[in-house]
């Protein structure tokens, strides 16, 4: 086995928890009989220059992060290994009814399976739901009663070298687990997918000197998408030309809290609102309008395909068009107000060195947002870069608050989904900010 020897003093990171090394970290690699260079996949043990046992990495010696540790202890990593870790994610998730619910069972880093995110979505064919559209709004037990138990699709990204090179251990372990692991109160398994997409069309996947790659590689993917329930509300999703894994399930907590802030007859904007999460949720919860703002077509006709499946259509309006256009023109040009403001929009900064020009977009976008608010409005603004800490997010935010010459008091702050797990020690695994605010 391979060694990994760190530079003088650059061992306290990991200590604390933190899984990868960076390429400028390692002092010196090793072989058997002396020094020695890394090949792209292979396994290699981490050691601090005090030869101080770290663990056991995955390595890519073409990416700046040259290991992911996936072991604190010298194990190999086989179809076994993946069957371990995947039923240990799977206990992690516990609180939710994975029977009927949609989650991410697997989450990179924060689940030891470095460069490794599986969301499971379980529902029905959206053709198949055809027949109960007249009874808007849609409900899981009708559905069920009508079309037997729901069906799963995995939607999964290789975005390390080590598990790019490891997919059909993971898939095989995927089969055993899914088909046999008793979970739940009756302790049924969960049941082998109708069909695995792959969405490794990420950028991680560049840095790792992978191609990106997308599209069905197991089973059957209908062709007219799905429909999953989110908090007991319907979703039509296309897990194949959706972004990133099909479906943000990572906000589906907070759009339930949405609930608190609003009161029948509000008035709601909801921009980048993609297919209409967070703004059904709003149109359910009572309020009496949502302008949905998003820049793509496509997505804004999901989600009005969306509002009909909830029963809302008719509260929902669509608007196409760049966010920051918009929300000037509703600003200057059409003395629109708003109760209750949802931004929620793409990660503007995917790396550290994007962070300042990122930062002012977050600002611009807020700033807008708060002159577009009645006063005792609530902005609920949202940021998923994992380069923009917490801190600096609030920060964003009070600046924003102070241009826009705006008072606010939070009223929750919030993170992403339970089954996006938040590693301590590991920053990346914390990106998703929900600040919740009243303007005063």
């Amino acid at each position: 086995m391979k060694r990994i020897i760190l530079k003088a003093g650059e061992e306290g990171r990991i200590v604390s928890g933190h899984p990868w090394v960076y390429d400028n970290e390692v002092a010196r690699i090793l072989g058997p009989q002396g020094p020695a260079s890394l090949e792209p996949g292979e396994t290699a043990d981490v050691e601090s220059s005090g030869k101080t046992y770290l663990g056991r990495a995955l390595v890519n010696p073409h990416s700046k992060i040259i290991a992911r540790i996936y072991s604190p202890s010298k194990e190999g990593i086989d179809i076994g290994f993946f069957k371990r870790r995947i039923r240990e994610a799977l206990a992690r998730r516990t609180r939710y009814d994975l029977h009927r619910e949609s989650a991410r069972i697997v989450f990179g880093e924060a689940d030891f399976l470095p460069g490794l995110i599986i969301d499971r979505f379980v529902g029905w064919p959206l053709e198949a739901c055809a027949s109960a559209f007249s009874e808007r709004p849609l409900r899981f037990a009708g559905l069920a009663s009508a079309l037997g138990s729901p069906c799963s699709w995995l939607s999964v990204q290789f975005l390390s070298y080590g598990m790019d090179s490891r997919r059909k251990e993971v898939l095989a372990a995927l089969e055993e687990v899914l088909g046999n692991f008793p979970i739940g109160q009756d302790r049924r398994p969960l049941g082998l997918p109708t069909g695995i997409i792959e969405k490794s069309a990420a950028q991680f996947r560049e840095r790792e000197g992978l191609p990106l790659q997308e599209g069905l590689i197991v089973g059957s993917f209908p062709s007219g998408g799905i429909l999953i329930f989110e908090n007991t509300f319907p979703f039509g999703v296309d897990l194949e030309q959706g972004q990133k894994t099909g479906y943000f399930l990572d906000q589906k907590e907070n759009r339930q809290n949405l609930k608190e802030w609003i009161t029948p007859g509000n008035r709601i904007l909801d921009a980048c609102s993609y297919t209409g999460g967070f703004g059904i949720h709003a149109a359910r919860f009572g309020a009496a309008s949502i302008h949905a703002m998003d820049s793509s077509p496509e997505a804004l006709k999901q989600g009005v395909n969306n509002a009909y499946l909830n029963g809302v259509e008719d509260r929902v309006i669509p608007v196409a068009g760049d966010v920051f256009d918009l929300l000037r023109t509703y600003e200057r040009t059409r003395k629109e107000r708003f109760d209750l403001i949802i931004l929620d929009p793409p990660a503007f900064a995917k790396t550290h060195a994007s962070l300042e020009g990122a930062l002012r977009g977050y600002k611009e976008i807020n700033l807008r947002a708060l002159k577009l608010l009645n006063r005792g409005g609530v902005l609920v603004s949202c940021s998923c870069s994992h380069a923009l800490d917490e801190y600096r997010f609030k920060r964003m935010v009070a600046e924003a608050a102070q241009d826009a010459e705006r008072r606010l008091i939070q009223l929750d702050f919030r993170y992403q989904a339970q089954d996006h797990p938040i590693l301590v020690g590991y920053a990346e695994s914390l990106y998703l900010k929900c600040g919740f605010y009243r303007v005063l």
